[in-house]
């Protein structure tokens, strides 16, 4: 059978070109490189670069243009958008051992710079918040605002332990590691307001 996800992935990634953005390479540091959906150049000249500038981050499951595609696309004619993959996500890597969400954020914070965001709106979800908030933290002259959802600016274990219990898991790794179909989909639906009715041939195939 035809992966639907594998024929979505490359359709995807041409709408987001059309809508102005596209996928740049950022070498961070050595070893460490971030993947940054960002405005393609036609598109900023086009605005003299004036645009306020938006940056999403997603959540543990998926990548950042899978995530945020279609807020990309009601944003990005009149926003300068930017949907990084974090590290250890879709097309970003590093041979650092580091695993904290403020290495996430120093080197979000590194690739942001390169592209030249001087100031910025930061929207996380979930894990994505994490980092959203660590930025803000870190770059206060960077972050402008911050729009966070499915998290907060601190996760203690009595918080942590109380929503897993609201969502019926007893661990973590259960709920963000799915290895079934049925698992899968209800991640998505956990994280979605209004997730739409897929059939379960697309989630078997998300996990391929």
């Amino acid at each position: 059978m035809v992966n639907t996800v594998k024929i979505y992935k490359p359709l995807l990634r041409a709408t987001m070109k059309l809508a102005g953005v596209r996928p740049q390479k950022i070498e961070v540091e050595p070893g460490t490189v971030m993947n940054i959906w960002a405005p393609s150049r036609s598109k900023e000249n086009a605005n003299n670069g004036k645009k306020p500038a938006v940056v999403f981050l997603h959540g543990f499951v998926g990548d950042g243009i899978l995530t945020w595609q279609f807020q990309v696309l009601a944003l990005a004619r009149d926003y300068a958008v930017y949907v990084p993959d974090l590290l250890f996500f879709g097309g970003s890597s590093t041979g650092d051992g580091r695993r904290t969400v403020g290495f996430q954020a120093e080197c979000l914070a590194r690739g942001l710079a390169k592209l030249g965001v001087q100031q910025c709106t930061v929207v996380g979800f979930s894990y994505g918040a994490m980092v959203a908030f660590r930025l803000a933290e870190l770059q206060p002259e960077l972050v402008e605002s911050v729009v966070a959802t499915s998290s907060g600016p601190v996760v203690t274990e009595s918080l942590s332990r109380e929503c897993l219990e609201r969502l019926g898991f007893p661990t973590w790794s259960e709920v963000l590691l799915p290895d079934s179909a049925s698992a899968l989909k209800k991640l998505l639906e956990i994280g979605s307001f209004h997730f739409p009715r897929l059939p379960k041939c697309v989630f078997k195939h998300a996990l391929e």
